[in-house]
């Protein structure tokens, strides 16, 4: 008997898995020309409208209801950052507790401990900001 090696062409078997992509491209191809039309859309619209052109009132600069007294360039305290900082890493904390009590019952008394650790480390870590003053606003 003779038992030939069968060699698989490399290029033949890929066209039957990439028209399994096929729906995705029309999708894609579908939602980048609609994505184009409502922005060019948006845009010529916007430009025939008569709300649009306004009067030198209108098109001053604005800034609390009187004209800007300083430069836009001007230097931000750095506990804008530190703020914006504080939200992110809180935003994350939540953001990681819904998918935890979601799956607690599959996960029991260990989920609950690891739990337990990570709120104790942002827990330490908020009151460490506290200590030195990060929350206050002077």
């Amino acid at each position: 008997m003779c038992v030939q090696a069968q060699h698989a062409a490399p290029f033949n078997d890929g066209a039957p898995m990439l028209m399994n992509y096929l729906p995705v491209l029309i999708f894609l191809a579908i939602a980048a020309l609609l994505a184009a039309m409502m922005l060019s859309m948006g845009s010529v619209l916007g430009r025939l409208s008569v709300r649009h052109r306004g009067d030198a009132q209108k098109l001053s600069p604005y800034e609390c209801g009187f004209e800007p007294f300083e430069d836009n360039r001007m230097k931000f305290d750095v506990r804008y950052y530190l703020v914006a900082i504080l939200f992110i890493i809180f935003d994350l904390e939540i953001a990681f507790l819904f998918p935890w009590a979601v799956s607690l019952n599959r996960t029991g008394g260990f989920g609950l401990a690891v739990m337990g650790v990570f709120l104790l480390i942002l827990v330490i870590g908020f009151a460490y900001e506290w200590k030195k003053g990060a929350l206050e606003w002077d």
